[in-house]
């Protein structure tokens, strides 16, 4: 048994038992005997690059994860990651930066797999006044920059509420990843401050608002995301658009008679952030 036979197999045991399934259940759901799983497991057995694909793609790993296993399996990796700003990714960066200048006049912006901010719309201007200048850095983190009390959590109306959407939310990314970079930026945001919740079953609402106080007034969104589903770029496929639209008439008159000069303006008002993807 080599170094690599066992690291794959260890790999392949560890994210199985993440998916809650059996040996059984991933053969089955893998088209390969149970006993050929057992085999690759245990190092008794080296699966073909097909094969690695194959049993990752079962287990829905993500493109990072993939690559891990092709390597642990003694493969080359089979998605390339690039910078944000590498040329050969101009295309979709194009895509992802006139989708968030295109959402103004409301708020919108880009983020990595960490949440480090890569674009925002001129809007967002208007949710981060007030923070301390250490949270802004080039390598903003967008949840740290949110529920940190040096941060927005001071200005969210309903901190309790969204800081349990967060969580949430980013608690289903570590268990999809298994990354114990998330894992430790989980621990991080559980630390900070909130106060007691009013509204308990929030997450089994229709839909988590974001209710913040901000020079403009009392604005109310709801939020969707944007990701790119058909990426083969390690880099690509996880970045995710954030798109903040307004929950009520008043943000929205608000929002609209502010930034309707800016929205005209398209990129000029954009604040970019660039990061190296990783």
């Amino acid at each position: 048994m080599t170094a690599h036979d066992k690291l794959l197999g260890d790999q392949l045991k560890n994210w199985r038992k993440r998916r809650r399934m059996s040996q059984l259940d991933l053969a089955l759901e893998a088209e390969i005997s149970s006993r050929h799983l057992s085999f690759i497991e245990t190092g008794r057995s080296m699966p073909s690059r097909n094969m690695v694909l194959r049993i990752a793609e079962t287990l829905e790993l993500p493109l990072r994860e993939r690559n891990s296993l092709l390597l642990a399996a003694g493969f080359a990796p089979d998605y390339p990651q690039r910078a944000f700003d590498d040329p050969v990714l101009s295309a979709a960066r194009a895509a992802v930066e006139r989708i968030i200048d295109c959402h103004m006049p409301f708020p919108a912006l880009a983020v990595d797999r960490y949440w480090n901010l890569l674009h925002a719309n001129a809007a967002v201007q208007h949710l981060m006044v007030g923070a301390a200048d250490y949270l802004l850095s080039p390598n903003a983190n967008v949840l740290r920059l949110s529920l940190h009390p040096d941060g927005l959590a001071g200005r969210i109306l309903n901190l309790s509420e969204w800081k349990a959407h967060v969580l949430h939310r980013l608690g289903q990314q570590v268990r999809a990843s298994a990354d114990s970079r998330l894992e430790e930026l989980l621990e991080e945001l559980r630390s900070y401050p909130a106060p007691a919740s009013d509204n308990p079953h929030t997450l089994s609402d229709f839909v988590s608002p974001l209710i913040f106080s901000s020079p403009l007034g009392k604005l109310s969104f709801l939020s969707t995301t944007t990701i790119f589903g058909t990426a083969n770029d390690v880099t690509l496929s996880e970045i995710t658009i954030e798109s903040f639209f307004p929950a009520d008439a008043p943000t929205a008159e608000r929002l609209t008679k502010y930034n309707g000069a800016a929205a005209d303006k398209g990129r000029e008002g954009a604040y970019r952030l660039q990061t190296d993807g990783g």
